[in-house]
């Protein structure tokens, strides 16, 4: 053999050799870098569900849509479907939290990451009894593994809150602990019923993971439960929308209705959208919200005198209500300058601002009716 030959030879096997090492590194040997522990797994189906306005048969739904009619399509296949602002409730021991979801239909979305649209975050009780952040994440390219959440975790029980995803249809969540330990529901560790409906704003559009919506950032803060039902681009003051409110029980109402509805729907349909609720609901304060600054009015001339026509309307329309119905208000919501995502949904930080903009006035409304 010429030492040309031998030279070649030598390099292809080397080649060859290299190969077959990163081969094992990434398949048979991945779990060096990536395996999952050895768990034991609890369905969702076991845990106490907070934030729901109404029993559903699908228990990650939020509305039975056979019961109530007038959706579109998609409301009724998607929108209502998407467990946005669920939460399970539960305790463990284990020093550690995996998670698996069996989606029926897991979607992407332009104005969130795929831990906020299909995946889970878990928050824990500190010692000082603030619920904290612990982890979040969502499955890779196989839609049924089970993922990491928290690990490493000191001894003892922990109080948790798992929330769902925001832009998914969800059959089932479990949860994965160290073998031996438990999981058990807790009593919802949130008093009253402060309910919540609204645009894309309420249901969490552009959040970084499924916790960060104003809504669950008011509910955390307060210790109020607020079931919540936010259906992003579709909340227009519709009766279908009215009539599930008003055979929801509910402490309050605090309503985001006029961020996706023209100035001609909001003076055509607000009228009828408050009686419907209030046929059930004669004595229950109602909250509703004026639609905050959208960026993109900057320099857009058209946007801004239509954004300008609506909250003209929005302003008329409620005041006029608060004159006849000594239990109707009205907040301003502020979520910033600078701190949407697309011109028009806030990022975490906008949404912790929003929430910090209501929080005071909405507690010193519900004070006046001994909520607290």
């Amino acid at each position: 053999m010429s030492r040309q030959l031998y030279f070649k030879k030598q390099r292809l096997e080397n080649r060859l050799y290299l190969v077959a090492v990163l081969f094992l590194l990434v398949s048979g040997n991945a779990t060096l870098f990536a395996g999952v522990p050895p768990l034991e797994f609890t369905s969702g189906h076991t845990l106490t569900l907070i934030n729901k306005l109404l029993d559903t048969p699908r228990r990650f739904a939020r509305v039975d849509t056979v019961e109530y009619t007038g959706f579109t399509d998609f409301q009724r296949k998607e929108l209502v479907q998407h467990p946005a602002g669920l939460a399970l409730a539960f305790e463990t021991n284990s020093d550690c939290v995996y998670a698996n979801i069996d989606y029926i239909k897991r979607n992407r979305d332009i104005n969130a990451p795929d831990i906020s649209t299909s995946g889970v975050s878990l928050y824990i009780k500190s010692p000082e009894g603030i619920w904290t952040f612990a982890g979040d994440n969502t499955p890779g390219a196989n839609d049924s593994e089970t993922f990491e959440l928290v690990k490493n975790m000191a001894p003892g029980n922990k109080e948790c809150l798992l929330y769902m995803p925001m832009f998914s249809v969800v059959d089932s969540v479990n949860i994965g602990v160290s073998p031996g330990s438990y999981v058990r529901p807790i009593v919802n560790p949130f008093r009253h019923r402060i309910v919540f409906h609204g645009s894309s704003f309420t249901h969490g559009a552009s959040i970084s993971q499924p916790a960060m919506s104003y809504v669950l950032q008011f509910e955390r803060a307060t210790g109020l439960h607020t079931p919540v039902l936010g259906v992003g681009g579709n909340a227009q003051l519709q009766q279908s929308w009215a009539k599930v409110l008003a055979d929801t029980p509910a402490d309050a109402f605090v309503l985001d209705v006029f961020s996706n509805p023209t100035a001609g729907e909001v003076d055509d349909r607000f009228d009828s959208f408050l009686a419907t609720i209030r046929q059930k609901h004669p004595e229950t304060p109602i909250i509703f919200m004026q639609t905050i600054y959208r960026e993109t009015r900057h320099f857009d001339t058209y946007r801004d005198m239509r954004e300008k026509e609506r909250i003209d309307v929005a302003e008329r329309k409620v005041r006029e209500a608060m004159r006849r119905d000594r239990n109707v208000y009205f907040i301003h919501p502020d979520a910033g300058i600078g701190t949407t995502c697309d011109g028009t949904h806030p990022s975490d930080l906008g949404y912790y601002f929003w929430m910090q903009s209501i929080k005071q006035p909405i507690l010193d409304i519900l004070a006046r009716y001994g909520i607290k």
